[in-house]
């Protein structure tokens, strides 16, 4: 087993993998930005190492001072949480290289779900559903505009190695392929040093749904449900549940399936996620595989009553799955929302020093937050400073919870998100199950 780990991560997710950690035994490395200095996961953590100024590319994002700062106290593994260098192929080798455990798949496994063209190739050989669209990368913005109108308008434009929305954009006709093609392909190549793009026809109003996987090292794999993400804003979730109010019982199966083969088509290792497409007709389409711990993971652990982190430190230290599908524990219903520091009507950061922060309690309410009153949310990094997660037996319980503990919530210092969550959850539409990825646009938006 994993003796002394360092988490290359910072905020919510480092907090999260430390209270694992100290139930495990496990003694923390912490690492920090100067703008970090007295967060609260460098306090918490065993010990704590300085890796440079705020700005991640020269701290969180510097793989060379975190390996040689697990070097410096010994650490024996490096978990990567999720976002800066979670998904990077390069980190997870370079770990390798330096004799510690890279608590997550192989960098052979990341770097076969990091370019979308690829992975789309990959899972149209396991037999993964996958949209109509480019058998490879689109040339240029001639091929691009024959292939849309082959495969007929409206199309997504992609790039193959984005995330987070970035160079992704729906085009509607000729004329405004044209003006995409080539901005979104320099903002690719300016974000992710590739200008790879690629067309897949657009699925309109579907549901974004994911299934959880784990595999160990001895050939195991078992799915943990579905996520439903469908209530997005600028492509980034904003709400998340477990399990989906859309999916029944003979499609969960169809995709957990899936996502097995989908994982076994590039020998995967440890958690991920393979994230889905479901149009009104439930057919499923292979969106991408997230290599990593999901922020959203509370909502499947809440249902299933498994840790996923200490699974993830469980399968990297060498352990055979101690359970089998028909194990898998499936019990209510979990919804998160996520609170970040930001105006609630011009949806700008909202970075400051939280002067008081009052979190909700109650039966079936977990949090997972970054800050305390007295934190400094600052502008450097992502704004979200925690997760409000609620479990009930039912759906319908979970999201009375869910609004109790919304109107409990006390933030003071810094504007926050918390009014829209408020909406949304109160929503008829989300009463309903109305999740669609349109879901803010069609229901609370326009409503505002």
């Amino acid at each position: 087993m994993i003796r002394k780990l360092l988490i290359a991560n910072r905020g919510e997710i480092a907090r999260r993998v430390i209270r694992t950690c100290r139930r495990m035994g496990i003694a923390t490395v912490a690492v920090y930005s100067d703008a970090d200095v007295k967060a609260l996961h460098v306090q918490e953590a065993d010990e704590s190492v300085r890796i440079g100024p705020p700005p991640v590319a020269q701290s969180y994002l510097q793989i060379e001072a975190i390996v040689e700062a697990a070097r410096q106290t010994g650490a024996d593994a490096v978990h990567p949480g999720y976002g800066l260098l979670s998904e990077n192929a390069v980190f997870a080798k370079a770990c390798q290289e330096a004799g510690l455990v890279f608590v997550g798949p192989s960098p052979e496994a990341i770097a076969a779900m990091g370019s979308k063209v690829q992975a789309r190739e990959t899972m149209r050989a396991a037999g993964v559903p996958i949209v109509t669209g480019s058998d490879g990368p689109v040339p240029s913005v001639d091929a691009a505009v024959e292939l849309a109108q082959g495969i007929g308008y409206p199309v997504m434009l992609k790039a193959s190695a984005g995330g987070g929305g970035i160079g992704m954009q729906e085009v509607r006709s000729d004329e405004e392929l044209v003006r995409a093609f080539a901005s979104n392909q320099a903002r690719a190549k300016a974000y992710f040093g590739s200008g790879e793009m690629f067309l897949e026809k657009r699925i309109v109003s579907p549901r974004h749904v994911e299934i959880q996987v784990l595999f160990d090292g001895h050939g195991n794999g078992v799915f943990l449900w579905e996520r439903e993400c469908s209530i997005q804003r600028r492509h980034q979730k904003v709400v998340e549940e477990a399990l989906s109010p859309f999916v029944d019982e003979a499609l969960r199966t169809r995709m957990g399936e899936a996502a097995l083969a989908a994982g076994r088509a590039i020998g995967y290792v440890n958690a991920g996620t393979v994230e889905f497409l479901v149009d009104a007709d439930r057919s499923f389409y292979f969106l991408e595989m997230n290599t990593r711990l999901q922020v959203e993971h509370p909502v499947t652990e809440m249902v299933t009553g498994l840790d996923l982190v200490e699974w993830q430190l469980r399968i990297a230290s060498g352990e055979p799955l101690a359970f089998a599908q028909q194990d898998v524990r499936r019990d209510g219903h979990a919804i998160e929302v996520r609170v970040y520091a930001e105006d609630p009507e011009k949806m700008l950061p909202s970075p400051g020093t939280i002067s008081r922060l009052v979190l909700p309690e109650g039966e079936g309410i977990r949090n997972d937050v970054a800050v305390a009153s007295g934190s400094e949310v600052t502008p450097f990094y992502d704004p979200m400073i925690g997760k409000l997660i609620a479990h009930g037996s039912t759906r319908e319980e979970a999201t009375e919870r869910l609004l109790r503990a919304l109107a409990s919530y006390e933030v003071e210092g810094i504007k926050t998100n918390l009014p829209l969550l408020q909406r949304i959850i109160a929503s008829e539409a989300f009463a309903e199950g109305k999740t669609t990825t349109d879901f803010l646009d069609k229901y609370i938006f326009q409503k505002a």
